[in-house]
C-alpha cells in the first residue's frame, strides 16, 4: 500500500503538470519548461514528467528560432515542417505522455494557423495552397469540421493535388467517412505516392497498411510507392471509380512509358515496378467495372504476371 508520503507526492506532481500543460496551450513554452522542472524536483523517476519535458524542451529549441522568420507564411511552414520532425521524436522517445502531447499539439497548430490566417486578407479566398495549410491546422487541433471545409474547398481548385487529396482523405478518415477516406487515399497515392506527407497523417488505416508494406522490405521513398500495391493486396483501397476517356487515355499512356522505363532499367527499379503495377491495377478495375473483352483484361494480368509473379499470385487468389 502506497504511504501517505507516496500519495501526496503524486497528487502534487499531477497539479504541476495539468498547470503545466495549461501554460503549454497558452503558448507559453517557457513558463510550462519551469513548471515541469519543479515537477521533476518533486519526483525524478516520474516517465510522464520526464517525458513532457522532452517535448516541452523539443519546441522551446524550435520556437526560440522561430523569431528570426519574418514572413508569416514561412513561420506557419516552418512549425509544420517540424512538427513531422516531433512525430519521429515522439517515437524515438519511446513513451508517449499522452496529456502533454495534445497540449504540445494544440500549441504547434493554433500557433501555425495564427500565422497563415494572417494572410487571409492579402491573398485570393481560394488560393488552393493556404487553403491546405489551414485545413491542416484545424486538423491537427481535431476541428475536423472546419478542416474539411478547407481541404473540400483546396481540392477542387487542385483537383490532381496528391497532398490535398492524402490530407482530405485523412480528415475524412477523422470523421468516420471511410468510403470517402478509402477513395481519396488511393486517388493520392496514384496520382503521386511521394508528396503524401504520412508524418503529418493521423489515419490508423493508413498507418497499419504502411507498417505492413515495411514488412515486406519496402522502406524509405519506396514505402510510399508500394502503399497503393499491397492497399489492393489487402483490401484497403477497395473504393474504385470508372474513368472518363480522357483518363483512360492518359493511364495507357503511362504504362505504355513506364513499362519502357521498366525494361531500360533491366527490371531493377522498385519504384517503377510499384507504379507500373499500380496502373495495372487501375485499367483492370476499368475493365471489370465497364464489362470489357476478357482478352483485353487478360492481356493485363499477363503483363502483370510478368512483371512480379508474387504479387500476380496475391491479387488472383
Amino acid at each position: 500500500m502506497a504511504s501517505e508520503g507516496t500519495r501526496t507526492e503524486t497528487s502534487d506532481v499531477e497539479e504541476l503538470l495539468r498547470h503545466a500543460y495549461a501554460r503549454i496551450k497558452e503558448h507559453d513554452l517557457s513558463g510550462a519548461g519551469k513548471i515541469i522542472e519543479d515537477a521533476l524536483s518533486v519526483d525524478f523517476d516520474n516517465i510522464e514528467v520526464v517525458t513532457a519535458l522532452k517535448y516541452v524542451n523539443f519546441w522551446r529549441d524550435r520556437i526560440a528560432r522561430l523569431d528570426g522568420i519574418l514572413n508569416p507564411f514561412e513561420k506557419g511552414e516552418y512549425l509544420l515542417s517540424q512538427w513531422g520532425l516531433f512525430v519521429g521524436f515522439v517515437g524515438r522517445v519511446g513513451r508517449l505522455a499522452d496529456n502533454c502531447l495534445y497540449a504540445v499539439r494544440q500549441h504547434v497548430f493554433g500557433e501555425a494557423l495564427a500565422h497563415f490566417s494572417e494572410l487571409v486578407k492579402d491573398v485570393e479566398p481560394d488560393d488552393p495552397e493556404l487553403l491546405l495549410r489551414i485545413g491542416r491546422c484545424y486538423k491537427g487541433r481535431g476541428e475536423f469540421d472546419k478542416a474539411l471545409g478547407y481541404l473540400e474547398s483546396a481540392a477542387r481548385e487542385r483537383r490532381d493535388d496528391a497532398q490535398i487529396l492524402s490530407e482530405l482523405a485523412d480528415c475524412y478518415e477523422m470523421v468516420n467517412e471511410t468510403q470517402k477516406s478509402k477513395a481519396f487515399f488511393r486517388e493520392a497515392f496514384f496520382l503521386d505516392p511521394q508528396k503524401v506527407d504520412l508524418t503529418s497523417l493521423e489515419s490508423k488505416m493508413l498507418e497499419r497498411l504502411a507498417e505492413a508494406v515495411a514488412e515486406q522490405g519496402h522502406t524509405g521513398p519506396l514505402l510510399k510507392e508500394w502503399i497503393p500495391v499491397y492497399g489492393v493486396l489487402y483490401g484497403v483501397f477497395t473504393v474504385k471509380r470508372e474513368l472518363r476517356s480522357i483518363e483512360l487515355g492518359k493511364l495507357k499512356q503511362a504504362i505504355y512509358q513506364l513499362e519502357r522505363e521498366y525494361g531500360d532499367s533491366g527490371n531493377t527499379d522498385q519504384a517503377i515496378e510499384a507504379r507500373l503495377i499500380n496502373r495495372y491495377f487501375w485499367l483492370i478495375d476499368h475493365y471489370v467495372g465497364v464489362n470489357e473483352d476478357t482478352g483485353k483484361l487478360d492481356e493485363v494480368l499477363l503483363k502483370l504476371r510478368a512483371v512480379n509473379p508474387t504479387v500476380y499470385r496475391k491479387y488472383v487468389n
